[in-house]
């Protein structure tokens, strides 16, 4: 059962940065998403990063956000910069195993297992 553990979320003003940090029990062959839920909405993908480094952005984030991956640390980062109050979330890592090496894509049901969340709200 893998298991993945987010932080880094808190309080910013807009126009902050943020680094949201995944860390997995094991990270090689897993495909690694953030998803994001807003309060009366649904969940959405924000972007995802392939076992073997392919990075795919939501477009309302691109430009603005940065997933990386650091395999050796079983981390997967979400750098967050220009941040907007649209971009208040709870913001979810989860895991594929069955993606391929060269290409991700944030769809919630090709994702097998989810941490528990960690709160990013942008206010003034």
């Amino acid at each position: 059962q893998l298991q993945l553990v987010e932080s880094g979320g808190g309080l910013v003003q807009p126009g902050g940065s943020l680094r949201l940090s995944c860390v997995a029990s094991r990270l090689d062959y897993y495909a690694i998403a953030w998803f994001r839920q807003a309060p009366g909405k649904e969940r959405e993908g924000v972007s995802c990063v392939s076992s073997g480094g392919a990075r795919d952005y939501a477009d309302s984030v691109k430009g603005r956000f940065t997933i990386s991956r650091d395999d050796a640390k079983n981390t997967v980062y979400l750098h967050m910069a220009s941040l907007k109050p649209e971009d208040t979330a709870v913001y979810y890592c989860a895991a594929s195993f069955t993606q391929t090496r060269t290409m991700c894509v944030s769809r919630q049901d090709m994702y097998d297992y989810w941490g528990q969340g960690t709160q990013v709200t942008v206010s003034s």
